[in-house]
């Protein structure tokens, strides 16, 4: 089995993105799954262009983006996509997309392939902080958690995708306000192992037992 495992670059004029940092300290071989770790552009419409490459080039089986969501205490685990483009600030290329669809012909919204009640369960049972999220955004973010699942729907049938959001790390909080919320970057990374772990070996029937059908 292959995992594709995507972190986005620094953004919105931070020096580092946790996401990527923490994909780089994961182990390339995850309950027998091999890892593969790259970096993605915080750009709308480049980061799709990059992961479709990578998917075609790695033919992975399954899919996990990775990205910074400052101000969250902890991992959250996406539950859902929605196909809808609003940008706060300009990508890294400068696009600011306003109230745009991210695919024409893409569903009005998708869930998550994954176990994502068994992910977070796993980070929890190995004292990972994690909870489940009913929302990616608007930003970047969503947009490739809604490419990777759009793309799995359409053209790349058997992959399975989702999206892992993941706090600041403790060297971006310096400057920042009394009580911002952060996590090592150690402690992000076993999470998305964690996670992972969980990933590859949460069977159907367990996910189908813990409700997730989709």
């Amino acid at each position: 089995m292959k995992v594709l495992v995507t972190g986005f670059d620094p953004f919105g004029g931070e020096k580092v993105n946790p996401a990527y940092e923490a994909v780089k300290l994961l182990p390339d071989t995850i309950a027998g799954a091999e890892i593969i770790k790259i970096e993605i552009p915080t750009v709308f419409t480049r980061s799709a262009e990059v992961l479709e490459e990578a998917i075609q080039r790695y033919r992975p089986d399954v899919v996990l983006d990775v990205g910074q969501a400052g101000g969250r205490s902890c991992v959250t685990v996406e539950k859902v996509a929605i196909n809808l483009k609003e940008a706060r600030i300009p990508d890294n290329d400068g696009e600011q997309p306003f109230d745009e669809p991210i695919r024409e012909d893409g569903e009005t919204a998708y869930f998550s392939t994954l176990p994502v009640k068994a992910m977070v369960e796993n980070m929890r049972a190995h004292g990972i902080p994690a909870h489940i999220s009913y929302t990616a955004g608007t930003y970047v973010c969503n947009c490739i958690m809604y490419n990777a699942l759009y793309l799995a729907a359409k053209k790349y049938l058997g992959v399975r995708a989702g999206f892992i959001h993941v706090p600041f790390e403790n060297g971006q909080v310096v400057d920042k306000a009394n009580g911002t919320p952060f996590m090592s970057l150690e402690m992000i990374a076993k999470g998305l192992e964690y996670g992972i772990e969980a990933a590859v070996t949460t069977t159907d029937d367990v996910q189908k037992a813990m409700g997730e059908t989709h």
